[in-house]
């Protein structure tokens, strides 16, 4: 850092540099995003002074009238973005413009590398480096800031030609907010034109609640001489500022619900769902809502915003209000305006109060009923829906007790005998005579789940098995009942599909042969038992009913959490020959130690079955070689 006539040179974070450099080369169309992000910006500056106003009125500093300018200099090849918003200290201005505090930056900038250009463009706001984009269309940007409330000459000013560094410098300001002045590239000056601004404004951001005055040099008919022009420089608002969810549904266009939802989530592709409805009676709100087609990149990361704007009487009180929605619903975007809130509620006042969780149930309701229409009345789009938001829907099961079998309702899955998704109700249907539970396996794909030694016996029997293949799914669903039909795991618990006796002659025949293998695996298995699922395998591990999936232990374990101690259960398929050669070994003298090898052997298979190393592999490697050359010399002798 470099002190020098009050300027103090910054490097950029190294991850601002890469993505600076990204934003230069990289994006080569929709440039004009960059208005977007800077009015949003303004406009989000306006809604925080504007809220702290209501009980601080010395934000006003006697300026009422909130507004966004964007002031066109031709002859200094500059477009400025002004708002008499809240402002920023030196402070928070190093922090806004010089750092990215995002910890799903890394994971943007892979995004960004390998998206097109169309798909670049929609992820600039929704990672929140909106105003980075300026660096496609400027080569220098000036911003000057004044924070509200401080005095006039503790102002800062902001520079950078987006290579690596920015200064600081302290200035003084007459008035509080923020202009963003853009040094335009010489190729770039088409965004001097007017009817360009007017265009992109009107395409992006007609619904900003402040007005948006264009101010620009104007060729006039001279007063003196009508033969002649003079340049005036008039003002213009320029956009319609008209809060589309107070209008009659029947006002509004699906074009200008689909502008507004643009405008709110920074993403170009149009909703799937359109959600707007009034409530009156005890408790008066209105609710425009949005159920997008894609997924944000980053709606798993912890600092991803929750909730829907919360306006009361069409001030914006929270951008994001988490209070609003359940986080099982998080990929819900909109706007909720209330008549009967206080406009100076705070966060605390809003957690302890009975009207919003009012608010909450009844969204939620809409929500879910909804979608339930959606996957009845349009299926082809609810699909598109579930694969980018299903495994977050099914959260809900984990958290909403009191909507288990609604939100069950709605839930998707493959299984073995379906090519498309089916429903818990469809299997329902289809269940066989006499099978009484709703059988699962949790896999990484449909094609390891169909080679599973898990299905055989359901296979045989022709029952279905559903495949979930997200990490949380036996956490959400152990235990779970859907219309009195428990699902059941088909890795847990002690099945037996044909619920006989037989097993207790195998016993009989082999019980020295299990001995032998509870005491060689004593310290790796929890028991050894002859199983019900299994018909061409010839052993495989299962889990007590209430342990965890061993998908759900090892990612446990990669976030650094303890997980118990869980020994699994050896079950082993009496019915292969394996066992009878193995036994008819056991019976003749001095062939334990022989057996014991392997029977280690078997453990391993099972371990690798389970999706786990082996306990030894190089021994594993070792007696499958020696068993392939006495198989090969069997076949040569």
């Amino acid at each position: 850092m470099i002190d020098s006539n009050n300027i103090q040179s910054y490097e950029f974070k190294t991850e601002v540099n890469e993505l600076l450099r990204l934003m230069i080369h990289s994006l080569y169309s929709h440039k004009e995003v960059f208005l977007r992000e800077l009015i949003s910006n303004a406009s989000d500056a306006i809604d925080r002074a504007r809220y702290l106003a209501l009980t601080e009125s010395s934000i006003y500093e006697q300026d009422t009238e909130w507004k966004i300018k964007i002031i066109v200099d031709n002859e200094k090849n500059t477009i400025t973005i002004s708002d008499n918003g809240i402002g920023m200290t030196k402070d928070e201005i190093i922090e806004a413009l010089g750092t990215i505090a995002h910890s799903g930056t890394k994971e943007f900038i892979k995004k960004l590398v390998a998206s097109d250009s169309k798909q670049k463009a929609d992820l600039i706001g929704q990672f929140g480096v909106g105003f980075y984009s300026v660096f496609m269309v400027a080569d220098k940007v000036t911003v000057l800031s004044r924070k509200a409330g401080i005095p006039k000459d503790k102002a800062v000013k902001w520079e950078s030609i987006g290579e690596g560094n920015f200064t600081i410098e302290n200035i003084s300001k007459e008035k509080r907010g923020t202009d963003v002045i853009l040094h335009l590239k010489s190729d770039e000056r088409v965004y001097l034109q007017e009817w360009e601004i007017k265009k992109i404004v009107k395409q992006y951001s007609d619904f900003i609640e402040h007005p948006i005055i264009l101010d620009i040099e104007r060729e006039k008919p001279s007063e003196i001489d009508k033969s002649k022009t003079v340049k005036l420089r008039e003002e213009e608002k320029i956009n319609s500022q008209k809060a589309v969810w107070i209008k009659d549904k029947s006002e509004i266009t699906k074009e200008e619900y689909e502008e507004f939802y643009k405008h709110i989530s920074h993403n170009f592709n149009p909703p799937l769902q359109t959600i707007h409805y009034k409530a009156e009676g005890t408790q008066e709100f209105t609710a425009l809502l949005f159920i997008p087609e894609t997924a944000p990149f980053n709606i798993f990361f912890s600092d991803y915003k929750i909730g829907p704007m919360l306006y009361i009487k069409r001030v914006q009180i929270m951008k994001n209000c988490e209070l609003l929605i359940p986080t099982w619903l998080r990929f819900i975007k909109g706007v909720v305006d209330s008549s009967d809130l206080p406009l100076n509620v705070s966060r605390e006042m809003l957690q302890n109060n009975k009207q919003v969780e009012v608010i909450k149930k009844s969204i939620t309701k809409k929500v879910v009923d909804t979608l339930a229409e959606m996957k009845k009345n349009d299926p082809e789009n609810y699909q598109i829906f579930y694969k980018e938001f299903g495994r977050i829907l099914k959260e809900g099961i984990h958290f909403d007790f009191s909507r288990q079998e609604q939100i069950g309702e709605l839930l998707l899955f493959k299984s073995l005998k379906s090519t498309n998704y089916i429903d818990l109700d469809s299997y329902i249907e289809l269940m066989k005579p006499g099978q009484e539970d709703i059988y699962y396996i949790t896999s990484n794909s449909i094609e390891e789940a169909l080679n599973s030694p898990y299905v055989e016996a359901f296979k045989e029997k022709d029952y279905d098995v559903l495949v979930f293949t997200d990490e949380i799914d036996d956490i959400i669903f152990n235990n779970y009942q859907y219309k009195g039909k428990k699902l059941k795991a088909v890795m847990k618990g002690d099945i037996d599909l044909e619920k006989t006796s037989s097993n207790k002659d195998k016993e009989q025949k082999f019980n020295k042969l299990i001995d032998l293998m509870k005491d060689t695996l004593k310290d790796h298995v929890k028991d050894v038992r002859f199983s019900g699922r299994l018909k061409d395998s010839p052993c495989c591990l299962v889990y007590d009913e209430i342990a965890l999936d061993s998908r759900v232990e090892r990612l446990m374990k990669a976030m650094g959490q303890h997980v118990p101690e869980n020994k699994k259960i050896l079950e082993i398929n009496s019915s292969h020959p394996l066992y009878e050669s193995m036994n008819n070994l056991f019976n003749k003298d001095g062939s334990k130690e022989q057996l014991k090898e392997y029977i280690s052997m078997l453990y391993d298979h099972a371990l690798i079955l389970d999706g786990s190393k082996p306990q030894n592999p190089n021994a594993l490697l070792k007696g499958l070689s020696e068993l392939m050359i006495h198989k090969i010399n069997n076949q040569l002798s």
